[in-house]
C-alpha cells in the first residue's frame, strides 16, 4: 500500500512536469538576456556615432498558472488571503530609444549643425520620402546643395550660390549666404525642425535615419526654437548619449542574470535526473 501511495505520488510528480516548468522558464529568462545584452553591445558600439540615441530594453511577466485563487475557500468558514500562482518566465517587450540630449561637440565647420533640445532635420530620400535624424554634420556638393553625409538632400532643399565666401544659420534656422564682392547676406532659406507626439515610436532605419510609423505620429514641422522644438547652433555636434559606465554596469547585470538562469537549468535538470534513477 505505501508503494503505491509512493508510485502515486511520483506519477502525479511527473504528470504536473513542475521541473520541465522550471527549465522552459529559465529558458525564456536567457533568451531576454541575450536580447539584453544585443541591445546593450549596439549601445557601446554606436558610443562614437554623431547624434545616436541609446536604447533600453523592456521586459515583462509572462503567463502565470493559478493554483490557488486568492480568495477561494479555504475552508467552509475561511478563504486564502493570498493566492498560489506560478510564473512561467519573461520576455522583451521593447528597446526603447531614449532622446535625451547628448554633450555638444564643438567643431567650428560651418556646415555641422545640433539641435539643443528637441527635433529632428530633415533628410529627403531619393524616392522623395522624408527621412529624420539628429545628425548634424552636414557639407555642399558640387553642386552647392547641402546634403548629409550619404548625399541626402537636408529639408527643404537648400543651394548655395557659386563664390559663397561664408554661411550663418540662426538659432530659429534662418540660412544666410555672404557672397564675394556683395557686403549684404542672401537669405537661402529656412532649415525647419521635425517633432512628433511619440518620438520613441520612430523607425530605426540605420545611418543615423529614422521613419515615421502609425505610433510615432505624423512629423510636425517647427521654427527651431520655437513650440516645442530645440534651436540650432551652427560649428556643433551633439555626441552619442551613451554613458559608457552605465552601460558596463547594465553588461554586468545582464550576464549575472545570464548566469543564474543557466544555473537554475542545471539544477532542474539534475532533480529530474534524480527522479529517473528512482528504482
Amino acid at each position: 500500500m505505501k508503494n503505491l501511495i509512493f508510485f502515486s505520488t511520483l506519477i502525479f510528480t511527473i504528470n504536473s512536469f513542475p521541473m520541465f516548468r522550471a527549465l522552459n522558464t529559465a529558458a525564456t529568462g536567457m533568451s531576454a538576456q541575450e536580447q539584453n545584452v544585443s541591445a546593450i553591445s549596439n549601445n557601446i558600439a554606436n558610443l562614437n556615432t554623431t547624434g545616436f540615441k541609446k536604447g533600453r530594453t523592456e521586459f515583462e511577466d509572462l503567463l502565470y498558472e493559478t493554483i490557488t485563487e486568492a480568495g477561494s475557500k479555504s475552508s467552509a468558514t475561511t478563504e486564502y488571503n493570498v493566492g498560489l500562482q506560478i510564473g512561467t518566465g519573461a520576455k522583451v517587450t521593447a528597446v526603447r530609444k531614449e532622446f535625451s540630449l547628448g554633450d555638444p561637440q564643438l567643431t567650428n565647420n560651418p556646415f555641422d549643425f545640433m539641435i539643443r533640445g528637441q527635433g529632428f532635420f530633415g533628410v529627403i530620400m531619393p524616392s522623395g520620402e522624408v527621412q529624420y535624424t539628429r545628425d548634424g554634420s552636414f557639407n555642399v556638393e558640387k553642386t552647392g546643395t547641402l546634403v548629409d553625409k550619404n548625399g541626402y538632400k537636408v529639408f527643404p532643399g537648400l543651394v548655395f550660390p557659386p563664390n559663397t565666401k561664408s554661411v550663418h544659420v540662426s538659432t530659429d534656422g534662418k540660412v544666410d549666404a555672404y557672397i564675394e564682392g556683395q557686403v549684404e547676406a542672401i537669405n537661402i532659406g529656412q532649415m525647419p525642425v521635425f517633432t512628433f507626439i511619440n518620438p520613441v515610436g520612430l523607425k530605426s532605419m540605420g545611418r543615423n535615419l529614422f521613419r515615421t510609423t502609425t505610433s510615432s505620429g505624423t512629423a510636425i514641422q517647427n521654427i527651431a526654437g520655437q513650440e516645442n522644438s530645440g534651436p540650432i547652433e551652427q560649428g556643433t555636434l551633439e555626441s552619442s548619449n551613451v554613458k559608457i559606465m552605465n552601460e558596463m554596469t547594465s553588461l554586468i547585470k545582464a550576464q549575472r542574470a545570464y548566469e543564474m538562469n543557466s544555473k537554475v537549468m542545471g539544477i532542474a535538470d539534475q532533480m529530474l535526473q534524480t527522479i529517473n534513477n528512482i528504482r
